[in-house]
């Protein structure tokens, strides 16, 4: 068993994992930038250590100062969640070299599958089908994929080949417009990841986004914990998923499942990991990437099938076996997760910043909250503006669906904008509801405007509103109390004098 782990995160996913510790018995340590420095990760685990400024790039993304915190506090594992430097392949080198366990991956995988061009390159030796686009491995100038890109056709995508979360992504549908978007790609990237090297990949349309997670011990042994539906997308970024897919039977399951695994089993994977695949209308498959990290949306695999990934992740870093075996693998009912954003789904989704006066979480059977927030914290521009992820499950996805509608409503947040207008709205949707969407939905068939208008105004309704205010008010000036002379009641201020005068 480890002694201590030193989670190199933040956020919600920090407070995730130093909730698995401590239900392990193990002691915990944060990590902090100066903006973080009152967040909730940080009270709540056992130690807790300054890393510098508030940019990721001068404090989370210091490898070297997170070994040496590592090193000063005797933390034998850190554990790098999702984001920053969870997919570095010399991050898990540089915990290797320092004797400190890194609870994920080893380097050599993460070097073939989280580089995203090699990943490509690596699972078709293994028969995988992948996405048409840029093959082979390394980095690739401007002007090679310039002279690339026509060859695969427009429209394509422009991907970092580090990280993932739709950070380094563009859209290019002409060769004109694609040298200022390989610039745009390649300093987004940079800053998100330490790493501006982009790929090409062929933008398949009305395409469904599907990944399976994969669990994978030392021993050989590696099995997949089903799908999870995440086509719900803006601007390459995930904004609701749900496991099972709507669109995925138990055959289409086997047969990706199986696909995922030998994946996997390509690079001698170990650890938690999520094999992605675009699906097309004809239900054809393909590769699309590996994130050889913990997910964002892990929560509702585990709701449906009862498995803690994140207790299983300090398992197999300790050197045991996989708890379950495929067989083992039951899949009970149906989980959404909405991931609630601190930004304006009013005014293009502009991410809002400042201060939480108030917040009412959702509680009840079935619902689930992971965040990192409370009232009096304070949201900054500098990190991603996830600040909670409300996660519901059901025994059928019409269940799961009223739970959430459920959640939703109760769900208050006080100080910043967020995006719960959005989600209500989405699962009030027909094409939702009856899980007729593609990743192309949110930005193209969707709108909150039209939604806005659906709901016609009423004048006599914000009468009948204005009427009832004014009452109220009326109603509690007329019951004005005067205040007696003295700070206390007749009565107290007798008894006071009678024990005086005893």
């Amino acid at each position: 068993m480890f002694k201590k782990i030193l989670v190199a995160n933040r956020g919600e996913i920090a407070v995730r994992i130093l909730r698995a510790c401590r239900e392990l018995g193990v002691e915990s340590v944060a990590v902090f930038s100066e903006a973080d420095r009152q967040s909730l990760h940080v009270r709540y685990a056992d130690e807790a250590y300054l890393l510098g400024p508030a940019p990721a790039r001068d404090s989370y993304l210091r490898i070297d100062r997170l070994i040496d915190i590592a090193r000063a506090c005797g933390a034998d594992a850190i554990h790098p969640g999702y984001g920053f430097l969870a997919e570095r392949e010399d991050f898990a080198q540089a915990c290797e070299e320092a004797n400190i366990t890194f609870i994920g991956p080893r380097p050599s995988a993460i070097a073939a599958m989280g580089d995203k061009a090699v990943a490509r390159a690596t699972v078709t030796k293994a028969g995988v089908p992948i996405v048409p686009g840029t093959e082979g491995e390394g980095s690739l100038t401007d002007d090679e994929l310039l002279a690339l890109a026509p060859k695969i056709g427009f429209p394509l995508l422009i991907k970092a080949t580090a990280g993932g979360g739709g950070k380094g992504m563009r859209l290019v549908t002409s060769l004109e417009e694609m040298p200022a978007l390989l610039q745009a790609a390649r300093r987004e990237a940079e800053a998100a990841f330490g790493d501006g090297n982009v790929y090409l990949e062929k933008l398949i349309e009305g395409a469904r986004h599907i990944e399976f997670q994969i669990l994978a011990d030392q021993y050989g042994n590696v099995i997949h914990l089903g799908e999870r539906e995440c086509s719900l997308q803006r601007r390459h970024q995930k904004l609701v998923e749900e496991s099972p897919s709507p669109i995925v039977d138990d055959d289409l399951r086997r047969r990706m499942g199986d696909v995922a695994v030998k994946a996997a089993q390509a690079v001698k994977y170990v650890n938690a990991g999520t094999i992605e695949f675009l699906l097309d209308k004809d239900r054809n498959f393909y590769f699309l990437e590996m994130n050889t990290r913990l997910q964002v949306e892990h929560p509702i695999t585990e709701m449906v099938t009862g498995i803690d990934i994140v207790m299983e992740q300090i398992r197999i870093a300790r050197g045991r076996q996989l708890t379950y075996t495929q067989d083992d693998i039951r899949f009970n009912g149906a989980a959404i997760e909405c991931r609630i954003n601190a930004e304006d789904p009013y005014n293009d989704f502009i991410p809002s910043t400042g201060k939480i006066v108030h917040i009412t979480t959702p509680t009840g059977p079935g619902v689930r909250i992971d965040t990192g927030v409370y009232p009096g914290f304070e949201v900054t521009p500098y990190y991603d503006p996830l600040i909670a992820k409300l996660i519901v499950w059901g025994e059928t996805r019409g269940q799961a669906i009223l739970r959430m509608r459920r959640a939703l409503e109760e769900f208050r947040i006080i100080g910043v904008r967020t995006n719960i207008p959005f989600h209500q709205t989405l699962m009030d949707s027909h094409r939702f509801m009856g899980g007729q969407y593609d990743t192309r939905f949110v930005e193209e068939r969707f709108s909150m405007q039209n939604a806005e208008n659906d709901k016609a105004f009423r004048p006599e309704i914000a009468a009948l509103i204005a009427t009832l205010i004014t009452h109220r008010q009326i109603e509690r000036a007329a019951q004005i109390v005067q205040r007696n002379e003295r700070d206390t009641s007749n009565w107290k201020w007798v008894g006071r004098w009678e024990r005086m005068h005893r």
